[in-house]
């Protein structure tokens, strides 16, 4: 059984403050020092509306997608095995003031699909920084497992890297202050070189890029957090970009095979 205690953290950003209670016992957040630093959503870089350039998921087509709510959809995550998802450290909430819905495909009916689930943790890199967004990305472990099942199942974390010309799945909800189900568009990985170009000077081993150099097809505001899904792998987290379609401004991406051991370690320490 966890100790319970409590906690206040008062954290300031140019226009935002939020305290966060934490019951997690101090012990317990005094070992979670080098893996978790708190971070706002709103602190994320300014996108646009929804992913913008496809169409609508065939519905339930993407059963790893979660929606992290707090009374509204506010980011994506990835169900990674039946207690944990995985999102953008730019999305942390009080863990004790949100759910995570999974089995979700029309925002805002209840189809009879979803599953509603607490949040009993959130462990972030230590190295999380959010003003360049480099390491981002979050763990949650949910208070008591999902029940997998056709709606609901875990994506695959990935073996290797991905390879430049790859086309992969992003979904999301974006704003959703519009009736709407998920939606998903394809996107290719782009090189390295083509990303930093883009992007001077703010590329790292931790970071890729997948879009068009041509613009159309993108994630946007909302989708944050959300997977990019390429051969069935986890390869990207939905994380920053400049504007939402823009040529020469390709989607941003947590990379997520360059953070495998810190992923397992987080698994392994507090599963």
């Amino acid at each position: 059984m966890k100790e319970k205690a409590c906690d206040f953290f008062l954290f300031y950003f140019i226009f935002f403050g939020v305290c966060l209670s934490s019951t997690q016992a101090v012990s317990d957040l005094l070992k979670l020092e080098e893996d978790v630093h708190f971070a706002d959503v709103t602190a994320a870089a300014a996108l646009d509306d929804k992913i913008v350039g496809d169409d609508q998921c065939e519905a339930h087509s993407q059963p790893r997608q979660a929606s992290l709510n707090i009374g509204y959809h506010f980011c994506g995550g990835s169900l990674i095995n039946d207690q944990w998802i995985i999102s953008a450290a730019h999305c942390w909430q009080n863990p004790y003031s949100q759910i995570a819905i999974l089995g979700e495909n029309h925002i805002w009916m209840h189809e009879g699909t979803e599953q509603f689930m607490a949040v009993d943790a959130i462990y972030w890199h230590g190295s999380y920084d959010y003003q360049t967004f480099d390491y981002d990305i979050m763990l949650m472990k949910l208070a008591h497992p999902v029940a997998i099942n056709e709606y609901v199942k875990p994506v695959a974390l990935p073996k290797a890297c991905p390879s430049p010309g790859d086309m992969c799945m992003v979904s999301g909800w974006g704003n959703i202050y519009t009736d709407q189900d998920l939606f998903c568009v394809e996107v290719a990985i782009l090189f390295d070189k083509e990303c930093e170009n883009s992007y001077p000077g703010m590329i790292t081993e931790r970071i890729v890029c997948a879009g068009y150099l041509g613009g159309g097809k993108d994630a946007c505001l909302g989708d944050s957090g959300g997977p990019l899904v390429c051969n069935g792998e986890l390869q990207g987290i939905v994380s920053w970009g400049q504007g939402c379609t823009q040529p020469n401004y390709p989607g941003v991406y947590t990379k997520v095979c360059a953070l495998m051991p810190w992923i397992n370690e987080i698994l392994s320490r507090y599963s």
